[in-house]
């Protein structure tokens, strides 16, 4: 996309859902190229060195990434919608200071996590029942993801940056380009070199590496409106403080998410190697939907953020409204293509029979209550965008996290495989229900406010 590209964005104009998905493919596609970097290191070691270390790459080394990972791409939130507010108000001076002020945060926070996160590795991993067999694997992998935080903290800044503004075109290029370096890299590591984890953790450290590069010379040098200057990358604090105000929630939020998965994680990996795989396979295909799912909460959260910057408060409602109708369509599609393609999907991952046959019978209970996820995403997305992040956050850390926590915890604590799964369906319905009246509530209050204060 060109710098007059960028300049002639027009989310708060057109046609809705044409400007929805004209946004949304983009993200969805990069999107899918992010969740390849790990899913091609689990593909390749589970086809090509074993099940033990497809369990490293993808077991409990997952949930410790995604929780760290999750935590600041919920921080990153902030800056995303109060750059999608000041880019749709036209505000310059309040968009270079939240520019330099995103960027100075990402780059002290990758530096600071990621040294805690080296220290911290092994000890968590022991604290999450990882088996003796796969804990020197699983630490070297999560280690070396650790050393190249820096650059996954500023590339998702970036690119959350480039998506608030209406660009989500070239943060799926750059994807596109890593993407292929770290499919490349894992071949001739882990093929060529027989480096196993060590090469995977390698290639993928490289690639994150190019993608933070890319996208700091994109906001320096081809954005319209938008310029990156390294000198004058700073924290500002004012800024600083609002963009926690949004950020910090949704950071807690995500986190919870993580940790509440990593409990569950801790209560399947009791159930043996042949368990962890299936659920690190799992994870790979069910992350099909989050993608989609979190594409459209994206592209909702960037849509509502603009509009309601530029004041247009009834493509707000209706851009939510619409955002939500697409989304729930496809959940509902893509938990049939699932369900039907399960077996081979699974067989993607390993030829091992017990492990498939696990892992099926975990889709049939998570799969096709997707949709329950959609309106969590979408309206608790709309009304971040408008700066209310407190009250969604407390229901869904109530909702999902806390009692998915109760119920591996205290109602099901010696449960079958089955009895744990379904904490991820119950605890969406739940959750759900109470997003749905709470959204209604909420939009007609800041209905009201806006035809107040404009008076209409």
């Amino acid at each position: 996309m060109s710098a007059k590209d960028t300049m002639e964005n027009k989310i708060t104009e057109g046609v809705i859902w044409k400007q929805l998905l004209l946004f949304f493919f983009p993200i969805l596609v990069g999107t899918f190229f992010q969740q390849l970097y790990n899913t091609v290191d689990a593909v390749i070691v589970g086809r090509f060195v074993g099940k033990e270390a497809l369990s490293c790459v993808s077991g409990s080394s997952g949930q410790i990434i995604n929780l760290v990972v999750g935590f600041f791409t919920g921080l990153s939130a902030g800056a995303t919608v109060m750059i999608s507010q000041h880019f749709g108000a036209k505000n310059e001076e309040q968009l270079h200071k939240a520019l330099h002020t995103a960027y100075a945060f990402a780059i002290t926070g990758g530096i600071i996590a990621g040294v805690i996160g080296v220290v911290m590795t092994r000890m968590v991993l022991k604290w999450m029942n990882t088996p003796e067999n796969l804990l020197p694997d699983s630490t070297l992998y999560v280690r070396i993801y650790f050393a190249g935080l820096l650059f996954i903290f500023v590339y998702n800044m970036g690119a959350a940056i480039l998506r608030a503004i209406g660009d989500s075109k070239r943060p799926l290029y750059f994807l596109i380009v890593c993407c292929i370096v770290n499919i490349i890299l894992d071949l001739v590591l882990v093929l060529g070199f027989k480096m196993g984890v060590l090469g995977v953790a390698v290639a993928t450290l490289i690639a994150q590496g190019i993608s933070a590069v890319l996208v700091s010379v994109a906001l320096m040098y081809h954005t319209a409106g938008l310029k990156l200057i390294p000198r004058e990358i700073r924290i500002h604090k004012s800024v600083l403080k609002n963009m926690l105000a949004i950020g910090l929630p949704t950071g807690i939020e995500s986190s919870m998410y993580s940790i509440s998965n990593v409990i569950v994680q801790a209560a399947l990996n009791g159930f043996g190697v042949d368990t962890m795989a299936a659920w690190a396979a799992f994870g790979k295909i069910d992350s099909l939907f989050w993608m989609i799912n979190s594409a459209f909460g994206i592209a909702a959260t960037t849509f509502v953020g603009q509009n309601f910057g530029a004041g247009k408060m009834d493509r707000v409602r209706k851009g939510t409204r619409e955002c939500l109708g697409m989304a729930l369509v496809t959940a509902i599609l893509l938990s049939v293509i699932l369900m039907s393609a399960g077996r081979f999907l699974f067989g993607i991952f390993t030829t091992d029979a017990n492990v498939v046959e696990i892992g099926l019978s975990m889709m049939q209970i998570i799969s096709p209550t997707y949709f329950l996820f959609v309106f969590i995403e979408v309206y608790s997305g709309a009304l971040r965008a408008q700066g209310h992040v407190i009250v969604t956050t407390a229901m869904t850390m109530i909702g999902i996290c806390v009692l998915r926590v109760v119920w591996v915890t205290w109602i099901v604590p010696d449960g079958t495989l089955s009895q744990i799964v379904a904490c991820y369906p119950i605890t969406w319905l739940v959750s759900a229900v109470g997003m749905i009246i709470y959204y209604h509530y909420k939009q007609k209050k800041i209905l009201e406010k806006f035809a107040a204060t404009h008076d209409l």
